[in-house]
């Protein structure tokens, strides 16, 4: 076996260890979860490294429906998450006060038969919610007549009793995981992205953790890390990660739930809107960021975690659900669909809408294999809490009291206030870009004004959909460790808007392979694929008139990016992926 030293990471500090291990804890999963696992041990003194099989927030933390919401819903059946979610979100609105944005909630109750009654106890339902309110600075709801909810939304529709409004937070997640972990890697902490763990190694003779054998999926090399724990933190990968260090994969099980969310091209509403499908099950259109988000399903899951679409069902599904109370959903423009998968604690008979969002930890000592720990469950809104209970037991085995401080220390960019308009004056930017900047960088947003001013011709916009600045992503392949054009578009939403990226990728990909020192070939191969995966991402929301645009659109971009006829397979998958639009809407 071929071993080697891991890539070096931006800013890694080497900390004090013990003689016979390279770190103390190794994470594997870059999700929120063990990002925040990485941060947390990391401000208590204990030498980390993290590895992720694919890139930051890959997984359910980047493709959730983007709250750190409450939990409304969980009060009837498990109110301690919902507790504990309203406090935990407090907390992230206390260190990363430039993520979060309020988004207020309308619930349309309809005169059907029996709705007087269902309106008076939802009444009661929404004032026990009240009580949670003030752990994350919410407000408490309103009951409105029918007259009021059709003057705060005119395109909701039906007959109506009334309605609620309640108050909830919306963050993006990609940016929460990405902070965290530059967050861990600047107090000691080694993150490694694209490098998958092969093998959690184990004593012989009593079951201990000895380390990890991982693969850098780029180069292929193979190299070894000696540690005495190891924090399975892989969400619906949980079983699999399992099975690495010899352990029954039902030792950590958790029943994948689907969730898939279509994205429309702007902010459709003011409000939120709740719903229920023809079958009951909740769903929302949500104005967020730039755009609007319908969402979400939840069915089991048993596919390729590595490669979760949306279907055209499941679109048609959420899209006939919403249009029966707001039926201006079907003349909107979609851009795009996304999908995740929740790794729920596992329990069988319960519908996927029933399951429990709390999450517990595993100790794996009970299964001869002391020194691995498996997190499992869990949600965006709580992760910090989840963290902060895992490394409450490394400080115990490691014997550290230092207590817990990541609920009170901010996150890069959280520590200040950072005034979008004095940057877009002084870079001379425009102010929207300018806003953007600041709202996914914080005071850090500084940062890349200096390089900006330092290289004037960074001020240039790539995507113009979000915007994106070139100065930006070249400060995300430097210091947030994007590798990659789908890692950029994590960092910044480059290519997320109603363009898809036509406009920017390969730019993009260009600034990717300056960067990093590759071939420009290697820049177009990057703009190509991620075009590719969103032109896939697409294809089940799309008409057929927006098929044949893209389907065209994807033809001239395979001229442009240099795909010919030796490409075979990307000239395969591209016409595939046109066809299956076109199938998809028929």
């Amino acid at each position: 076996m071929k071993t080697s030293r891991p890539p070096a990471v931006a800013n890694a500090i080497k900390p004090k260890r013990r003689p016979e291990v390279d770190v103390d804890v190794i994470v594997i999963g870059g999700g929120v979860n063990g990002v925040g696992v990485a941060r947390d041990a990391s401000m208590r003194g204990l030498s980390v490294a993290l590895f992720e099989r694919n890139d930051l927030a890959f997984g359910a933390s980047g493709n959730s429906s983007g709250m750190i919401h409450g939990g409304l819903r969980y009060l009837t059946y498990d109110p301690q998450v919902t507790e504990s979610s309203c406090r935990d979100s407090g907390h992230i609105q206390a260190i990363a006060p430039h993520l979060l944005f309020r988004i207020p909630f309308l619930v349309p109750v309809d005169s059907r038969r029996g709705a007087r009654i269902l309106f008076e106890l939802m009444d009661g339902f929404f004032e026990a919610y009240d009580g949670y309110q003030p752990l994350k600075r919410g407000k408490s709801h309103a009951r409105l007549s029918a007259d009021e909810v059709r003057k705060l939304e005119p395109g909701i529709a039906g007959d109506l009793v009334g309605g609620m409004t309640f108050d909830e937070w919306g963050i993006d997640g990609a940016r929460l995981c990405t902070e965290n972990a530059i967050d861990a890697i600047e107090r000691g902490a080694k993150v490694f992205t694209g490098c998958t763990v092969e093998q959690i190694q184990r004593r012989d003779d009593t079951g201990e953790v000895l380390g990890v054998v991982y693969r850098d999926r780029t180069t292929g090399v193979i190299g070894r890390m000696k540690t005495s724990v190891v924090i399975n933190a892989t969400g619906a990968w949980a079983p699999i990660t399992a099975a690495l260090g010899g352990l029954p994969p039902e030792r950590a099980r958790v029943r994948p739930g689907k969730g898939i969310h279509i994205v429309f091209d702007r902010r459709l509403t003011n409000y939120a809107i709740a719903a229920r499908t023809i079958d009951g099950r909740q769903i929302f259109l949500e104005p967020w960021q730039n755009m609007s988000i319908v969402g979400t399903t939840d069915d089991d899951y048993y596919g390729d975690l590595d490669d979760v679409r949306s279907t055209s069902e499941e679109v048609r599904y959420l899209m006939q659900g919403m249009a029966r109370v707001f039926p201006q959903i079907r003349s909107a423009r979609a851009i795009g669909t996304y999908a995740g998968v929740r790794p729920s604690l596992y329990a069988f008979g319960p519908s996927e809408d029933n399951l429990s969002r709390d999450h517990k930890i595993v100790d794996h000592t009970r299964d001869g294999a002391p020194g691995l720990y498996s997190m499992v469950g869990g949600k965006l809104a709580s992760y910090r809490l989840f963290a902060e209970e895992m490394t409450d037991v490394l400080s115990e085995l490691f014997g550290r009291g230092v207590p817990c401080a990541t609920h009170k220390s901010p996150l890069p960019g959280g520590d200040a206030v950072c005034d979008a308009l004095t940057l877009a004056t002084r870079l001379e930017i425009d102010a929207v870009a300018a806003r953007r900047l600041v709202y996914r960088h914080g005071s850090r947003a500084e940062r890349i004004a200096e390089r900006i001013q330092q290289r004037p011709r960074e001020a240039v916009t790539v995507c113009a959909c979000e915007p994106v600045l070139e100065g930006e992503i070249r400060y995300a392949v430097k210091h947030e460790l994007a590798r990659t054009v789908a890692d950029v578009s994590r960092r910044t939403r480059l290519g997320l808007g109603a363009c898809g990226g036509m406009r920017c990728a390969a730019r993009c990909g260009q600034i990717v392979a300056e960067e990093q020192g590759l071939p420009p070939r290697e820049g177009l191969r990057q703009a190509s694929a991620f075009l590719l995966r969103q032109a896939a991402m697409r294809a089940p929301a799309l008409g057929p008139e927006q098929a044949r645009q893209d389907a065209l659109g994807i033809a001239s971009m395979r001229a442009e990016l240099g795909v010919d006829a030796e490409d075979a397979e990307d000239r395969d998958e591209i016409e595939a992926t046109a066809k299956s639009s076109v199938e998809a809407t028929a």
